[in-house]
């Protein structure tokens, strides 16, 4: 199989500095490295593909070979590619950087081991619009795995000590050697009798069985920003489950779910209100009263109780005004989440014309007087472009 080129596999042009080249390997091995990948082959090939594109393009006078001949350039006198190893001294600091220890770049048991993580909870918050207009201080009442008071999370009893496990001499990985007719090979895989801590707990807490964990609930508060919308999230770090045996706290992923609203329906920042109004109304010209979201800076005093949550603004609707028309009121919207000064969206007014569906016999003869009267005959639709092309030939 054809080599790859070197700047395809570390994702860089060729005019790319020294600098980005090893930017981009820094990158690559790390997210291929065989201790965060294990049991992964392509990830170990890649690791490997990776590390020899970057010997070849970090030293300059292999890198001008290899611009000027390609792989051949770079070959070995045996017919072996002469990359050797990738540096030691950046290679180690890169690791140490990332925290691996030196057993990653001896082909040891890898990274330091930590106690696994506790899993991230989500919890869906649902909210009025006017909980969203103003933002609201919350207590969440959260069902979780917490640490065990008994043990305090260590999972063993009090006055016990766990073992060094005999199987991976603690070091929570075992490693097996194994020889063919293409070489020595060795594969590191987490050990199946302490599962990775390197430590066996002989005497285990009778509350949480060794675990370190037990079912229990916490009640955690949360400040939730004015303008969200459903599907934002807050994130709240160290208040997901504990990790067992003493691991560090999971996260809560708080999700927002916006409630269907009787009165106004949401377009992002702005607000959408269907005014219905008589026809006499439109015809004549009126002044409506339009329900707003009440909010502290326009002099509402809150928390405000159903109706009276509304705070009232006038309209003119001029005489003549046709079903469909939209007023806006500015400012009368939501808060921009985004905004440092929480712009508000508007307020949109929708006309719509009232249709009594009763009426009694005199109203009927009164719209009928009404009905032939020229100004409340609809004016015919206009002719079309075509309409008129068609009579002037006459088609």
């Amino acid at each position: 199989m054809a080599k790859r080129d070197y700047y395809e596999i570390l994702g860089v042009s060729r005019e790319a500095s020294a600098e980005d080249i090893k930017k981009a390997y820094r990158k690559l091995a790390m997210q291929y490295h065989p201790d965060r990948n294990q049991g992964d082959a392509t990830a170990e090939e890649k690791f490997k593909e990776v590390a020899e594109a970057y010997e070849v393009l970090s030293a300059a006078d292999k890198r001008e070979r290899y611009d000027r001949f390609g792989h051949d350039g770079v070959k070995g006198g045996g017919g072996g590619y002469d990359f050797g190893h990738v540096d030691l001294a950046e290679a180690l600091r890169i690791f140490m950087e990332e925290g691996f220890g030196f057993g990653s770049i001896f082909g040891g048991e890898g990274r330091t081991r930590r106690q696994p993580r506790g899993r991230d909870l989500q919890a869906t918050l649902q909210m009025g619009l006017e909980d969203i207009a103003t933002g609201i201080h919350k207590k969440l009442r959260i069902a979780k795995f917490i640490r065990c008071q008994t043990c305090s999370g260590s999972g063993h009893q009090q006055g016990s000590e766990p073992v060094t496990c005999s199987t991976c001499q603690g070091h929570g990985k075992v490693r097996q050697v194994s020889q063919s007719i293409f070489g020595r090979f060795e594969n590191i895989t987490t050990c199946p009798q302490c599962r990775g801590d390197g430590k066996i707990i002989t005497n285990p807490c009778p509350t949480c069985r060794g675990e370190g964990i037990t079912k229990g609930e916490e009640t955690i508060e949360v400040d939730i920003p004015a303008g969200v919308m459903t599907g934002n999230y807050l994130t709240v770090q160290g208040k997901g489950n504990a990790g067992p045996k003493g691991g560090p706290n999971g996260d809560l992923i708080v999700v927002i779910q916006e409630k269907e609203h009787p009165v106004f329906v949401r377009h992002e920042n702005d607000l959408v209100y269907e005014h219905y109004a008589s026809f006499p109304d439109l015809a004549l010209g009126t002044e409506a009263e339009i329900p707003t979201i009440a909010l502290e800076e326009d002099g509402a005093e809150l928390p405000l109780e159903d109706l009276n949550r509304y705070q009232k603004v006038q309209i003119q609707i001029p005489p003549g005004t046709q079903p469909g028309k939209v007023f806006r009121l500015r400012g009368k919207g939501i808060p921009d989440v985004h905004a440092h000064s929480h712009q508000r969206g508007d307020l949109l007014v929708k006309i719509k014309v009232w249709v009594p569906t009763h009426l009694s016999s005199q109203e009927k003869e009164q719209l009928k007087k009404l009905a032939i009267s020229e100004n409340f005959t609809a004016p015919k639709k206009s002719k079309g472009f075509f309409q008129k092309f068609k009579e002037a030939l006459n088609i």
